[in-house]
């Protein structure tokens, strides 16, 4: 998306505030922000765990974060700043699936991400590779934003005032999750994991004694032996709602969103960021997406589609679509709510364009002023994802050749360097139609008004003034439905789309028709009422 989610900037806007959800956050976020003092600049924060690669959940939570931001700047004409955070210091806790070497990765269970090699043999270590891909997969995207590594804030000294906090007020951290364990684990339960000095593993065992004057923790590993282990400078971490927590504190983190599988560990995190001395940030919860049968998704079961996937059959922008719409609330992620996004953002963005020409305050509500990152397109492709769709499947085409000859014949002088979108969509729907569409294509007998019906459509075409208007054809389509006494008109739009496109669902039938050509609309109703099945 080149630039698109980069950070928007413009002097506060006036009036009420736009019915848009990142303005209500952004709005709780400038009512936070109202206790510090006037040149405070607020920190957003996204989260990365590096044991496995980006995925599709991290793109939508780092999209949600930048409309945020944007919304903030927009509201209050001021600066925000946006830290994408990655728990590589985390232990490694098994081998992933789908990475080479596995048996190598296999001796460092237990060692901290930063300290295990990397089975790419690309990086220093495998959160190193994981920590580069996530930055490319964001800078893909064009997204304004600072890295953090958790290993180099550990032993930077970055985190070590509130790690001495930790300590002091450590019995009451622990009270505040002591009841959400069991008993086994609550007996040995601390929030500090000291790091074995011969072994580099994350150790999660009972801490003997707390020295806060000297800022170390004494503890046994498994042989029984005691370490007495500085927690400044590296030489301890977290567990992770401890460390969430702490990190809040320590960074003066102002918002931060999270899935709703983290809305326990957000209540305990708030709890331990009130307990060390600080606020905690403000924070959406957004719901989690469901497969095509309704259940979650999750990476171990791959019941999802990855970024990759959905890139491949539309632009990112619909995907950015899909994300704006609705966040607390769960929505099916499979292939076939894509070309809807797809056409959404499309109809944002030609509505953005005339909102912006009237001077509409309603344009920053419209989703696309948030995708284009408050810069609106003057132009829109003249036809939709869902027309190319239909017109591939007419066509049977396996190429953005045959499509770009029936869009050059509807829209003269049109080019893949003239309107690049429109470009992009070519390709993504020839892939589309590919992979989806021809396989479940299944044509439908007509029944005998039907095949009446169809026959005198045909005739009507075969009369019509060359360069007639989509307009004038739809009315043709309304006018032979009517004639032909269908209980319903979307009976008869059923019939074209079933007999002619072997689909359920179709197009505005009169924009098909100049779009595929009147001539080619008379040919492929023959050919429909010629068929066996006919």
């Amino acid at each position: 998306m080149s630039a698109d989610l980069r950070t928007f900037n413009s002097a506060s806007i006036p009036g009420p505030l736009p019915k848009a959800w990142p303005f209500e956050e952004a709005a709780k976020l400038a009512a936070r922000m109202e206790g510090k003092s006037a040149d405070a600049v607020p920190l957003l924060e996204t989260g990365y765990g590096p044991s496995g690669l980006p995925h599709i959940g991290t793109f939508g939570e780092v999209a949600r974060t930048s409309w945020v931001r944007q919304a903030y700047t927009a509201l209050t004409g001021k600066p925000t700043r946006l830290l994408a955070f990655s728990d590589d210091m985390d232990g490694l806790r098994k081998v992933p699936d789908n990475v080479p070497n596995r048996e190598m990765l296999a001796e460092f269970i237990g060692r901290p991400l930063t300290q295990v090699p990397d089975p790419f043999g690309t990086h220093e270590s495998f959160g190193a590779h994981n920590n580069a891909r996530l930055r490319s997969f964001l800078d893909g995207f064009g997204f304004d934003y600072a890295f953090a590594s958790s290993t180099e804030y550990y032993r930077s000294g970055r985190f070590d005032e509130t790690l001495i906090r930790v300590l002091e007020r450590h019995d009451e951290i622990v009270a505040v999750i002591a009841p959400t364990l069991g008993p086994d684990r609550r007996a040995t339960y601390s929030p500090v994991l000291p790091i074995h000095p011969e072994t580099g593993i994350v150790m999660q065992v009972a801490i003997e004694r707390i020295d806060v004057a000297a800022g170390t923790v004494t503890w046994r590993d498994e042989g029984g032996r005691a370490f007495e282990t500085p927690v400044r400078g590296g030489g301890a971490k977290l567990q992770w709602k401890a460390d969430w927590a702490m990190r809040w504190a320590a960074l003066g983190v102002d918002y931060e969103m999270s899935g709703k599988d983290l809305i326990d560990s957000v209540r305990l995190s708030s709890r331990i960021c009130r307990v060390l001395g600080a606020e905690p940030p403000v924070n959406l919860t957004y719901e989690l997406f469901l497969d095509q049968n309704g259940q979650k998704i999750s990476k171990s079961k791959g019941n999802g589609i990855s970024v990759e996937e959905w890139l491949r059959y539309a632009p990112p922008e619909s995907l950015a679509q899909f994300m704006f719409n609705q966040p607390t609330r769960a929505k099916r992620l499979f292939f076939d709510v894509i070309p809807r996004a797809a056409d959404e953002y499309l109809t944002n963005r030609a509505k953005a364009a005339e909102q912006n020409a009237a001077q509409e305050p309603a344009l920053r509500a419209n989703p696309a002023w948030f995708i284009d990152a408050g810069r609106v397109a003057e132009a829109t492709p003249p036809v939709s994802f869902g027309m190319l769709l239909n017109l591939a499947s007419v066509a049977n085409a396996d190429n953005p050749e045959v499509l770009w000859g029936f869009l050059e014949r509807y829209q003269p002088g049109i080019s893949p360097e003239s309107d690049p979108l429109l470009a992009r969509l070519v390709e993504h729907a020839v892939h589309y139609y590919g992979d989806f569409v021809r396989p479940t294509k299944s044509f439908r007998a007509p029944d005998q008004n039907e095949r009446a019906a169809l026959a005198d459509l045909a005739e009507m075409l075969k009369g019509a003034e060359p360069g007639t208007s989509a307009d004038a054809l739809q009315n043709m389509v309304f006018e032979v439905g009517k004639r032909h006494d269908f209980p319903e008109l979307r009976r008869w739009f059923g019939c074209l789309y079933e007999v002619l496109l072997g689909q359920t669902e179709g197009p505005r039938f009169g924009i098909f028709i100049a779009l595929y050509g009147v001539a080619e609309t008379v040919a492929l109703i023959e050919a429909a009422l010629l068929r066996p099945d006919a």
